[in-house]
């Protein structure tokens, strides 16, 4: 069986406002990817939990969660948060910036990316996600 025939599988993991939690989902992330025999993916899909995650804990006051969602060959990586604000990845961070590029390495490390309001008003928060392909 191909990795693209595979039952689909899906776990949240809600998660405090502390900046422990990005760690905490990391490794939560790299255990289900093992556990589901995708260690190919694992680097790459850290990187973006880790950029939507700590996107969703720095720049919102409240709980957050992970998502992840694997159907069809595809990883989808989803952050929660209940921050209204839509995410705007910058039009130009230098290179050498610190800050301010986490949406830009979604953008380029993914192979798709969005987001949604959870309401039509956008008062109870947003869904950030990308996806991997399994090949």
């Amino acid at each position: 069986m191909s990795e693209n025939d595979a039952e689909p599988w899906e776990y949240t993991l809600y998660i405090p406002h502390d900046p422990r939690s990005v760690t905490v989902c990391r490794r939560a992330l790299r255990l289900i990817l093992a556990a589901h025999e995708l260690p190919h993916l694992t680097e790459v899909a850290e990187l973006l939990a880790t950029e939507l995650v700590g996107n969703a804990v720095r720049h919102t006051k409240g709980p957050a969660a992970l998502g992840l969602r694997w159907a069809g060959g595809i990883l989808r990586i989803g952050a929660w948060d209940a921050g209204p604000t839509p995410p705007t990845p910058p039009l130009y961070t230098p290179t050498d910036a610190e800050e301010g590029r986490g949406l830009e390495l979604v953008r380029s490390c993914a192979d798709g990316w969005g987001w949604h309001a959870l309401n039509s008003t956008g008062d109870t928060g947003k869904y950030v996600w990308c996806e991997l392909a399994s090949a």
